[in-house]
């Protein structure tokens, strides 16, 4: 049987007028790999619309698009979609997963929980990151990862991989690293334009966030939480939130760090981070949620105390302690 890749690049070659959407609130690796499809379409003389249902965080608006991000879908949708880096349909947001065509639609991605809803899909828990896996696609096509194509590919791996230090980080990854550079990339131009993005708010917010901390399990768990309240105080909103659990993640004797992010009242994100062997994907598939091994996340509903008590007894499902 012809490999997914082979095959997404067949009906590249044949077909004309792509849509490329990744999910809601998308984070470096879902625009890294929306800007690195555009620029293989771009480079083949196809085309294409990048869409996603948010707008582009601010934190990225230094990356170079081939074309601007809309969130307003063309109508008609163009021949093909391309879905990446999501879990399942519904991270799409609510006006493509309406419209779309799923007999026309190629999904890519590296979720465990993904069910395959394309005609082509090309699903692989195995890559660090989907811009690992347009990387790939690119070469297929003849292409180089240089330029543009190559900062985007850059961008999504780097930043799914917490600059090389997560579990999935492989042999693999770091070659495609090293071939990245080799084609022009260059760490010391691209990571301050990833890393250096915080504002005064989002600092003053992490000194709050971090003073919620509470520890659980024996200490081998530490939660933050940012609620609205936080949130409106200093000026800031969920993108600046991103990231914000891993400082959790660096206390010494922590497998799961963890932040609670209330996006409307009583409706609460949560992220967990772990290392090495601890599963969070498995916290997260017990409160309807997904994600990878290292790196998960989902929503509960409920007062603070009612969602701390529902993820604190999640955790300790998984790992096996008590509270």
């Amino acid at each position: 049987m012809e490999s997914p890749v082979r095959q997404i690049a067949d009906l590249i070659r044949q077909n004309d007028d792509f849509l490329v959407s990744a999910h809601v609130n998308p984070d470096g690796d879902a625009i890294g790999s929306t800007a690195a499809l555009g620029w293989i379409f771009q480079q083949l003389g196809k085309r294409f619309t990048l869409y996603n249902v948010s707008e582009l965080p601010h934190s990225l608006d230094w990356v170079q698009l081939p074309a601007p991000l809309t969130n307003e879908l063309p109508s008609p949708l163009p021949a093909w979609t391309f879905v990446i880096d999501c879990g399942a349909l519904a991270r799409v947001g609510e006006p493509l997963m309406a419209a779309l065509d799923t007999a026309h639609t190629v999904n890519i991605d590296h979720h465990l929980s993904n069910p395959g809803f394309g005609a082509l899909n090309w699903v692989d828990i195995a890559y660090p990151a989907v811009g690992a896996m347009i990387g790939e696609l690119a070469e297929e096509l003849g292409l180089e990862l240089s330029g543009p194509l190559g900062e985007a590919v850059y961008l999504a791996v780097a930043t799914d991989t917490g600059f090389f230090t997560y579990g999935s980080t492989k042999p693999e990854t770091l070659e495609l690293t090293a071939k990245l550079y080799r084609q022009g990339i260059k760490p010391g131009v691209i990571n301050p334009k990833i890393i250096n993005q915080w504002t005064p708010q989002r600092l003053n917010l992490l000194s709050q966030v971090l003073s919620t901390l509470s520890m659980h399990l024996d200490g081998e768990m530490g939660l933050v939480v940012a609620d609205l309240e936080t949130q409106r105080r200093t000026g800031t909103n969920a993108d600046d939130c991103d990231g914000l659990v891993n400082f959790v993640r660096s206390l010494r004797g922590v497998r799961v760090s963890a932040i609670l992010r209330e996006d409307e009242p009583d409706y609460w994100k949560f992220s967990l981070r772990s290392n090495g062997s601890d599963d969070i994907q498995g916290v997260a598939a017990l409160l309807g949620g997904g994600g990878h091994k290292n790196a998960a996340g989902g929503n509960i509903s409920g007062p603070l105390d009612t969602a701390t008590r529902i993820l604190v007894d999640s955790v300790a499902q998984v790992l096996g302690k008590k509270d």
